[in-house]
């Protein structure tokens, strides 16, 4: 199946924060899009939808279809499940359905692409990184003012005012990787194709390392860390800018920094909130990656060793 511009039908496993977003900004613009998930979660899409409340596309409800598993073969298959949860989570795609549908990636962390192509075809992994302050604060499933046996919608609060994705083609085909790109911002994203693939992924982790280690150490908001931690959060910018610099990726720490000041002030971190919630963190996806990396090329990263200790003792 080859991916066009004319309304291709997208697979999105995991309709959380940014899944649940992205299913339903491209089933507003006309788009099939099939959400993969748990039983009680494909329950409530079925019923009831997605309800997206955001500051940059406002409220809307949007209708997709929904299933345990991928039955079919897709144009593109975005997988925006945690770290956490992605071993679990691939069961939902056996290889042989996808027939020839790009896979894509929007995870954090550097490492999962080799996952992916060990794992699918390679030449159809396309990693990419989205920036976002999305979060799905009702799964369905708990009561709802639907229809007669609704289970309630899925809801997605989405913070920021923008959702920029950027595509690295990697090994992919490039014209269907820019293909999807133009779909993903015909949606409403801003989404481009990144030149290099290492640099897409390390220009992410730079900005999201620092920011998912203070604000989870600390239970605070990026507003308190930018003033309160803020010695801290310049040192843990240096450090992984030095690590991405190792890598092959370029870094720009004040670059880095001053990205942070374009986020409102009570912008709280996915890992901040899976700690709150009790839920299992990606602290291995980045910052145990962080710490392999800067150990491979021997770069010293004592602020992020100190945090990610300190995390890790605190049951993380």
């Amino acid at each position: 199946m080859t991916l066009t511009t004319s309304k291709p039908t997208v697979a999105v496993l995991g309709p959380g924060g940014i899944g649940g977003l992205l299913a339903a900004l491209l089933s507003r613009s006309g788009h099939r899009v099939i959400c993969l998930a748990r039983e009680a979660t494909v329950r409530a899409l079925r019923s009831d939808g997605i309800v997206v409340r955001s500051r940059q596309f406002g409220d809307f409800t949007a209708t997709v279809e929904a299933d345990t598993e991928l039955r079919e073969p897709v144009d593109a298959c975005l997988i925006t499940v945690k770290q956490t949860a992605l071993e679990a989570a691939l069961t939902s795609v056996p290889p042989a359905a996808l027939g020839d549908a790009l896979v894509v990636p929007l995870l954090n962390g550097v490492e999962h692409p080799a996952t992916l192509r060990a794992r699918y075809r390679p030449d159809r992994v396309a990693p990419g990184v989205i920036r976002v302050e999305s979060a799905r604060v009702a799964t369905g499933g708990t009561g709802g003012t639907g229809s007669t046996g609704s289970t309630g919608p899925v809801v997605v609060e989405h913070g920021s005012p923008f959702t920029e994705i950027d595509l690295a083609a990697g090994t992919a085909p490039l014209a269907r990787v820019e293909a999807l790109a133009a779909t993903l911002s015909a949606a409403g994203t801003t989404a481009r194709v990144a030149e290099d693939e290492t640099t897409a992924l390390w220009a992410k982790m730079a900005f999201l390392a620092p920011l998912a280690l203070l604000t989870t150490r600390y239970g605070a908001p990026l507003g308190e860390v930018r003033t309160r931690h803020q010695e801290e959060l310049e040192s843990l910018v240096a450090e992984t800018a030095a690590v991405s610099r190792a890598c092959g990726a370029p870094a720009d720490p004040a670059q880095a920094l001053a990205r942070y000041d374009a986020f409102p002030a009570d912008t709280r971190s996915s890992m901040q909130r899976d700690a709150e919630a009790g839920r299992p963190l990606e602290l291995d996806a980045i910052g145990g990656a962080l710490l392999r990396a800067a150990d491979r090329h021997g770069v010293l990263v004592p602020v992020t060793t100190r945090l990610v200790r300190e995390l890790r003792a605190a049951g993380h």
